[in-house]
């Protein structure tokens, strides 16, 4: 992936045109539940008349103008939840994230994370011949132990039924702090038997893409019942969808995270803001795809080291909207 389009939409009142809230539709081709072909026009619709259209399957849709509509309530400064974060500066500790690549590249960033000083990396794995990955992961758990690094794995699906038991116990062996999704969404059957017999705990990512029924929701959490659930309001049904599954998981003794998705400053801001408005997080969080981007929207979020911030002295440069 090279380019990643996106949609950014702004709200505001006829009387007060100068004040205005600014939002974004990440649509996220390929993987979003509401990657369909009159996205325009069904996004359209939906800023004539939001109140009466059904955002239920649209979460990036209903992300934006859930923050483009707090943005404006809130004066348009950009501070769609008023939080620790943007009022002190403090930063949200952040995993590095590796991408998957040959064993020397990934070797190589890993590197470059560690000198950034992250004590928590997420390995994307499944991408290269397994045995290379093991040997990865003996290598750097040779330089770094568990009580100095933190190791969190994503499969994306990689694995298979048949052969993710038997892959999780020879990846046991490294301290690893969990693993999410290994195996492809919508078996729920294989997932809980993973989810159960698993020597590493498992979360759940793309398994709540399209899952916006509520009830469905919280059949899915019972059954499966995994030790995490990761969160990207821009797929899982907007800050409210994503609310809704912290509940949930909350109510059955399931830790959660927040992750982004590829979005611009102004998506990642409202995640960042949306997670420090329930106070400090206990867990580090997955907000680190911000400086992927040559043409990111000047902001005063910011990444620096293993923590993201927002400058409170800084200013945006929006586009024309």
């Amino acid at each position: 992936m090279l380019t990643k389009p996106t949609y950014f939409i702004k709200v505001w009142d006829e009387a007060y045109p100068d004040i205005y809230g600014v939002g974004e539709c990440g649509l996220f081709q390929g993987l979003s539940c509401d990657d369909v072909p009159d996205y325009e026009e069904r996004l359209s619709r939906a800023l004539i008349d939001p109140e009466g259209t059904d955002l239920n399957a649209y979460p990036s849709i209903r992300m934006g103008l859930t923050t483009a509509l707090r943005d404006l309530t809130g004066g348009g400064h950009r501070i769609p939840w008023d939080s620790y974060w943007t009022r002190t500066g403090e930063g949200i500790p952040i995993n590095g994230l590796i991408w998957m690549g040959t064993k020397e590249q990934m070797a190589e960033r890993i590197r470059e994370k560690i000198a950034d000083r992250f004590r928590c990396i997420k390995l994307k794995i499944g991408g290269i011949d397994f045995n290379q990955e093991l040997d990865l992961l003996r290598y750097l758990r040779r330089l770094f132990p568990s009580d100095r690094l933190e190791i969190r794995l994503d499969a994306n699906g990689a694995f298979s039924p048949d052969n993710a038991l038997s892959r999780l116990e020879s990846l046991s062996q490294f301290d690893i702090h969990s693993i999410e999704q290994p195996i492809r969404q919508k078996q729920w059957k294989q997932m809980a038997k993973i989810c159960k017999d698993s020597p590493i705990p498992v979360a759940l990512d793309e398994e709540l893409i399209g899952v916006n029924d509520p009830e469905l929701r919280r059949q899915m959490i019972e059954f499966i019942h995994p030790r995490y659930v990761i969160l990207k309001p821009t797929l899982c049904g907007g800050f409210e969808g994503a609310d809704h599954w912290i509940e949930l998981a909350e109510a059955s003794g399931i830790g959660w995270w927040a992750t982004s998705a590829l979005e611009s400053n102004i998506g990642l801001n409202a995640i960042a803001q949306w997670v420090a408005a329930k106070g400090r997080p206990a867990m580090v969080q997955g907000l680190g795809t911000g400086n992927l981007y040559l043409n990111n929207i000047p902001s005063p979020v910011y990444l620096q080291g293993d923590r993201i911030y927002y400058n409170t002295d800084g200013e945006w440069t929006l586009p024309d909207i």
